[in-house]
């Protein structure tokens, strides 16, 4: 196959394009779902628009905070494959911690020890 000349040159800007936005989803910020709005889960979960975020929202905002990722699944709209496409995006705990497993309890908070009496 050969190519015509100047026929790289109408790929230029087709091929920019696919290099600058390709990494965009790829480097997303992890979310807590337990205290992120509708807006912070749309632009950080990967096939979760405006409506399946609020959805998260309400179901948190009536049942309390999620314990599992995978619990998830009973928001309406939200399925296993769509948690598993997102699962290291998802975070429970405060502080951004490392994402749950399935069934996992949240990690006990750890007191700083008391500073030594001189």
């Amino acid at each position: 196959m050969t190519l015509k000349s100047g026929s790289f040159r109408n790929w230029i800007p087709t091929l920019a394009a696919m290099v600058l936005l390709a990494p965009l989803g790829a480097f997303a910020e992890p979310v807590n779902v337990n205290t992120a709005d509708a807006g912070a889960l749309a632009k950080a979960l990967n096939g979760v628009g405006p409506a399946k975020a609020k959805a998260i929202v309400a179901y948190r905002d009536k049942n309390g905070p999620f314990k599992s990722v995978d619990q998830l699944t009973m928001v309406e709209g939200i399925t296993q494959k769509l948690i598993d496409k997102n699962r290291a995006d998802i975070k429970l705990g405060a502080e951004g911690g490392a994402p749950a497993k399935p069934g996992a309890a949240p990690a006990p908070a750890v007191a700083k020890p008391a500073k030594p009496t001189t």
